[in-house]
């Protein structure tokens, strides 16, 4: 395959509101839990990612409706060589400190993100090496053909080499052993917008680049002051209070109150995540749970009794309010690999779900701690304390550990992890089920199985996994993740629970549409009137 792939700029600026625009002016954004660093490679998260794209850019850009768009690079193409993509790198890009944005810059980011403390090095697997040609043109070469390579890239922000050597943050942050660099407080990108200031889990304050190489954007909003409100109805207070502008974590219990009123829209759509329970399956004893001489996770049965005591539809009405889709599988419908029958949700089981705890020798249950975080997905810790009371119907007594997810995620990330029983969330950015085997099912060797929480370590799907990054064959590739997903299914690693459904709730003088991704690239909107 030798074409380029290109869109055109004004393709690209597709997005933009059309309406007629008001004058630009500050924007005040809410959400419920902080971006977790900005150092761009350290964490994986989608806060995270979302407000340092407004700062940082990608090689390419994943658009609202899926498709694959330039950004810093121009256009990109499979070489003669298999193995090697070639990528045009922009002219005239400068970092928000006045340097010229080029090639070398783009292989340091590459491989500074591929570093071990980095979140992001699940995605970068199967490239052997970076180079920069000349100026404009960066060449990857992969350990096989990697036709996906360009899905995965849409996630590694671009730094300037020379910037973040000079303050000492070559080194990505350790951010699951609460190390520390320059970058998590500074920043020098290419975005649309540059950092002024930022207090964590209060405030982050943005302004406008009037030096911003893409003239057909038209900033909407002079400023952006990215605001943290925990709580719900302090959140949703806030908003009708006119103190902020859009709530992008919007509680389920306020949507409709919130849409009736008169100045104010929600809008609404599904997003590209499941939400699941994980487990420790190890053999060895379990620290959180009252079994002193196995693991109770450990066994399939008792694994397959918790799917079935779990009623997924009274979890969608009652906790949701509606606004999720109860699933039977951690793989959205976005997402190469997804089907229906994977999907199709069992019905509620108890005395099913008791006899197969009798089989696995825990006729009278057992308890556990359950770590759920509470300022990440919408309703996690209402989620977590309705699965609680279902597992209890089948004896398991659950003690709730609920807690930020800045305390939630190092305990997955750590290794060995530090918890045995837990919600968990997962998006899909390269929509292919490879992102979700190679980050949860993996085993924690090399660059893999980053946010595998438990213990499943596969020499046989391990193998397998890595297969997948390089094969071209579509057809063997499809039946490859198939095979892989239902042997998944059988040994139920993962609980899943729903897909996430989105809402965003805003003054009705801006129309921000529900990204799948769950992202807000605010230089392509503005007020409307």
């Amino acid at each position: 395959m030798t074409a380029w792939f290109r869109t055109t700029a004004t393709a690209f600026a597709a997005l933009a509101l059309t309406a007629t625009l008001a004058d630009a002016r500050p924007v005040k954004w809410a959400r419920s839990g902080d971006a977790l660093t900005f150092d761009p490679h350290s964490q994986n998260e989608g806060p995270t990612n979302n407000l340092l794209a407004q700062v940082y850019e990608t090689l390419i850009h994943r658009a609202i409706d899926g498709k694959l768009n330039p950004l810093i690079a121009t256009e990109w193409k499979v070489t003669d060589d298999p193995t090697v993509w070639e990528f045009k790198i922009r002219s005239g890009v400068k970092f928000h400190l006045g340097q010229d944005l080029t090639a070398e810059d783009c292989a340091y980011s590459i491989e500074r993100a591929m570093q071990a403390n980095s979140g992001m090095r699940g995605l970068l697997t199967s490239i052997e090496s970076v180079k920069a040609v000349n100026p404009t043109t960066l060449q990857i070469k992969t350990k096989g053909p990697n036709p996906l390579l360009p899905s995965y890239l849409t996630g590694i922000f671009m730094m300037s080499k020379a910037w973040t050597d000079s303050v000492g943050a070559g080194t990505v942050q350790d951010f699951k052993e609460k190390k520390d660099n320059a970058a998590v407080r500074q920043a020098n990108g290419t975005g649309a917008y540059t950092l002024v200031s930022r207090e964590q889990d209060v405030k982050t304050v943005l302004k406008k680049n009037d030096g911003y190489w893409d003239k057909s954007i038209k900033h909407g909003f002079t400023e952006i002051a990215y605001v943290i409100i925990k709580q719900d109805a302090t959140r949703v207070a806030a908003l009708l209070s006119g103190e902020v502008d859009i709530v992008q974590d919007m509680p389920v219990q306020d949507i409709e109150r919130v849409a009736g009123t008169a100045g104010y829209k929600v809008n609404l759509g599904p997003e590209n995540r499941s939400i699941f329970l994980g487990f420790n399956v190890a053999k060895e004893p379990a620290a959180a749970t009252d079994v002193k001489d196995k693991n109770p996770f450990a066994d399939k049965r008792v694994r397959k009794a918790i799917s079935m005591a779990i009623d997924r539809e009274a979890i969608q009405k009652r906790v949701m309010r509606g606004q999720s889709v109860p699933s039977n599988t951690i793989v959205p419908p976005f997402v190469a690999g997804y089907t229906k029958e994977m999907d199709a949700v069992q019905k509620v089981d108890t005395a099913g779900a008791k006899k197969l705890m009798t089989d696995a020798g825990f006729p009278n249950g057992f308890s556990s701690r359950l770590d759920c975080p509470n300022d990440r997905y919408v309703s996690d810790e209402a989620i977590c304390q309705a699965v609680a009371a279902m597992l209890a119907r089948i004896d398991i007594k659950v003690n709730l550990n609920s807690q930020s997810k800045t305390k939630h995620f190092p305990m997955i990330e750590k290794n060995p992890p530090e918890t045995d029983f837990f919600l968990l969330g997962w998006g899909v950015p390269t929509y292919d089920s490879e992102y979700i085997f190679s980050f949860l099912y993996a085993g924690r060797e090399g660059k893999l199985g980053a946010f595998n929480g438990t213990r499943l370590n596969d020499a046989d799907l391990n193998k397998k996994i890595v297969a997948l990054s390089s094969m071209t064959d579509l057809k063997k590739r499809d039946a490859l993740v198939a095979e892989i997903w239902g042997q998944l299914h059988e040994d139920t690693i993962y609980v899943p629970i729903h897909n996430q459904t989105l809402a965003y709730a805003m003054k009705d003088s801006l129309d921000l549409p529900v990204s799948p991704q769950n992202n807000i690239d605010m230089k392509f909107y503005a007020p409307v009137k």
